[in-house]
């Protein structure tokens, strides 16, 4: 379905006004869009008390895209509590014909990553580092595995596209066949063969086999898009694919398309420093992406996807 226009001054029109008192209590009053999303539609909610909601509406057949990102925000918060970070808390999700509804806390945002910021963005870097660091020994989730395994739960979503988890003890393993295979064989499905693949899966997983991170809970799509420095200096991150992995994964994809200045990189050194060697995994962990990206919009993601393999496969 396309986006619900918004109900200004009619907030007995809205489908959502019943749904939200009956779920949550409250009297909505206001529905505008908000700008930014590009696959749900977004909105602020206005309550009867003054207060702000954030929701995001789609299509029903979306709603296990929205209920993964409101489990790996739960998952999350239990090492951010402590980390110094803030996420949106998921506060209502279901489907109400003939869209699939996640209400989520507002969150104040509105500090980029320009002049004057570079302090709130060196302690959201040490924030993450944080996070990474007590995800060690926190169950964040009731079947989660800390310290022993890399995977998930339960399979989620990149973007849109199924992100395969389960869980494998070995994380070059891990990978190459839940994070690798999938794409590659989804962009076979539609035609598109990249030459040196085959042997790229072959010799990846010893790539990394002298590499033996401990299993983090990662973000897991923690471009700029999905992090931000809220109006009061503290850091923001939102919209997670998560999974337990090496935790280079969020610090290499926070590299991959920019957005980031260069105080969040040194705040998350300075709280716990990468080993040596993380660049150069770098470009493998983010040979995922960039394959989700070609198997999603294609065209030039395509291009990249065959210059990344042919700079690994020079290695």
């Amino acid at each position: 379905m396309g986006p619900v226009a918004a109900t200004r001054g009619a907030p007995g029109a809205d489908p959502l006004a019943p749904w939200l008192a009956e779920r949550l209590g409250v009297e909505l009053v206001d529905r505008s869009p908000v700008r930014g999303g590009c696959i749900h539609s977004a909105w602020c909610l206005r309550l009867a008390d003054g207060s702000r909601l954030f929701a995001k509406t789609n299509a029903a057949s979306s709603l296990p895209l929205l209920e993964a990102e409101a489990g790996g925000l739960r998952a999350l918060a239990a090492a951010a509590s402590e980390a110094g970070l803030r996420l949106p808390e998921p506060l209502a999700l279901g489907a109400l014909v003939p869209m699939a509804v996640l209400v989520l806390s507002w969150l104040d945002l509105g500090r980029g990553s320009g002049d004057g910021t570079a302090e709130p963005w060196r302690r959201t870097g040490a924030a993450l580092a944080r996070l990474h660091r007590h995800s060690l020994s926190l169950r964040c989730s009731e079947a989660d595995r800390p310290g022993q395994a890399f995977g998930w739960v339960t399979d989620n979503y990149i973007g849109t596209s199924p992100q395969a988890n389960g869980w494998e003890g070995h994380w070059g393993r891990f990978f190459v066949e839940r994070r690798l295979v999938p794409q590659l064989a989804r962009l076979a499905s539609k035609g598109v063969v990249l030459g040196g693949a085959d042997a790229l899966l072959g010799q990846a997983s010893g790539w990394i086999d002298g590499h033996h991170p401990d299993p983090c809970l990662v973000h897991g799509d923690l471009w700029s898009g999905n992090a931000a420095v809220t109006h009061d200096g503290v850091g923001a991150i939102f919209d997670p694919a998560v999974y337990r992995g090496d935790r280079e994964v969020d610090l290499a994809m926070a590299s991959l398309f920019g957005g980031f200045p260069a105080a969040f990189f040194r705040g998350y050194q300075e709280e716990w420093p990468l080993p040596d060697g993380h660049e150069r995994r770098a470009d493998l962990y983010n040979l995922y992406h960039l394959l989700n990206h070609a198997n999603l919009f294609g065209g030039s993601y395509r291009d990249q996807c065959q210059d990344g393999i042919d700079r690994l496969m020079r290695r």
